[in-house]
């Protein structure tokens, strides 16, 4: 019997069966399930569900926060349910603006910030795993060759290096494959335009020209807003490709025409501008950062915790990737997170002491270090959602904490997600130096102390 068996088969019943079910995935710590009729949803037994913190309702979705183990808990439900994760649900517009219109969702800025961030999450998520081993490998590679006497010539170096390079420099291929299986096509086509970008064919420099035209002379390994434009310009191809052909007709010829349709307007045009359009989102990153000052990261660190709540942090991922291609590191997206889920796990602590009951205070504790090591959904939504008062105690944590960070330029070397106290070597540079960690830790034990005596003046006043 599967481990998360019983709980699968409640939010298969909660969802209203798997005839409701639109789409099945899961990030870092939620699994989430779209759903097609909002009536049949029982929201209330879904909340209830032992083994979750809480359920999170977004436009046309039911998140369930997990924790770590949500990768098994997604594995059972596919399982018990019997979806098939390749399985395509389509809505045209017309069906989908009525569905809306039942579900009386307003589409204000916030339903769009909600729909962006439900479909580059898919994107992205998939691929966090192999950046953030790719990441800590050359960091422990920088260390070894700085500290332990490696040779940076060495077999060891070298396929330390070799897996960071098979992680970051073929990210065409990797977001080509899950931007084609988030718009409904071959995955396998995605890729296969994102490794036309980076093969050898074409960073030799002999492609000069297509049908006469010149083909700008760029290298797209790391880099992501290239193959995006050009998956986007393939969907529509596919889709023109679809209505014209037959189906005997449609297995060869589509993938064959597609891509001599799609590979040349890609590497002529769209390929160069999402180049430079990434280079533009990097310099307006710097550009507001440099305009706030200080003042920048104390603020964004204060707010991180609503970004993540609204699903909003999803759409940081484009933007850390751009400045690690570009400027080799990241002053701002992976920090706040750093400093915001710090925060979260020692405010999550002050609240537990200040808890009599010892299974409440348990729970609480278990999700305080949980934050800690990054992961903050539970104790987010398990504990600080129910205590308002606590959100001002790690408020103030992270805004000294920040405002530290930001007078000494703290910056990641790594991407990924959940950043926290294991996450440390995210802040190695590439030379191996551990300046940054350093600053990090004095960071994070700033925001850990402010926010629990912040939090524990907080509750004990406002107790008496």
């Amino acid at each position: 019997m599967s481990k998360y068996r019983e709980l699968s088969e409640k939010i298969l019943a909660g969802m209203g069966g798997v005839e409701n079910i639109a789409k099945v995935a899961h990030c870092a710590t939620r699994l989430r399930i779209s759903y097609k009729k909002r009536e049949l949803i029982r929201v209330e037994a879904l909340k209830e569900l032992p083994g979750t913190s809480g359920i999170v309702q977004k436009a046309g979705v039911i998140q369930f926060i997990i924790g770590p183990e949500v990768h098994d808990v997604y594995n059972d439900f596919v399982e018990v349910s019997g979806w098939k994760a390749q399985e395509d649900y389509y809505v045209d517009a017309a069906e989908e603006e009525e569905e809306e219109q039942k579900q009386e969702e307003k589409r204000d800025i916030q339903y769009y910030l909600m729909k962006f961030s439900n479909f580059i999450a898919p994107v992205f998520m998939p691929i966090i795993p192999a950046l953030i081993t790719g990441g800590m490998i050359l960091a422990i590679k920088n260390l070894l060759v700085n500290y332990f006497g490696v040779s940076v010539d060495s077999g060891t170096a070298q396929w330390m290096l070799n897996i960071f390079d098979a992680a970051f420099k073929f990210l065409p291929v990797y977001i080509g494959y899950t931007m084609a299986q988030q718009l409904k096509m071959q995955p396998i086509m995605g890729a296969m335009l994102g490794a036309v970008l980076i093969a050898p064919t074409f960073e030799s420099g002999v492609i000069t020209d297509i049908f006469g035209i010149a083909v700008p002379q760029v290298s797209y390994r790391s880099t992501i807003l290239p193959v995006i434009l050009g998956v986007v310009l393939m969907y529509y191809v596919d889709k023109g490709l679809k209505k014209i052909l037959s189906k005997t007709l449609a297995y060869f010829l589509k993938p064959i025409l597609t891509m001599i349709v799609v590979t040349p307007v890609t590497l002529i045009l769209l390929a160069p501008a999402g180049n430079l359009l990434s280079g533009y989102v990097a310099d307006f990153v710097l550009w507001v950062s440099d305009t706030l000052g200080v003042v920048a990261l104390p603020l964004l660190a204060v707010i991180y915790p609503y970004m993540v709540m609204f699903g909003l942090d999803k759409g940081l991922h484009p933007i850390a990737l751009e400045l690690l291609d570009k400027l080799g590191y990241n002053p701002v997206t992976v920090v706040i997170g750093f400093i915001s889920n710090i925060c979260i796990g020692a405010t999550t602590l002050a609240l537990a002491v200040t808890m009599k009951d010892k299974g409440q205070k348990a729970a609480a504790v278990s999700s305080g270090i949980t934050a800690l090591c990054g992961v903050t959904e539970p104790a987010f939504y398990g504990q600080l959602i129910s205590h308002p008062r606590c959100m001002i105690g790690h408020a103030i944590g992270a805004a000294c904490a920040g405002l530290f960070a930001g007078i000494f330029r703290l910056k990641t070397f790594v991407h990924g997600g959940c950043p926290g106290w294991l996450t440390l070597l995210f802040f190695v540079d590439q030379e191996g130096n551990i300046n940054y960690v350093v600053i990090a830790v004095v960071t994070a034990l700033i925001g850990m102390a402010v926010s629990f005596l912040a939090t524990r003046i907080i509750l004990s006043k406002n107790k008496k």
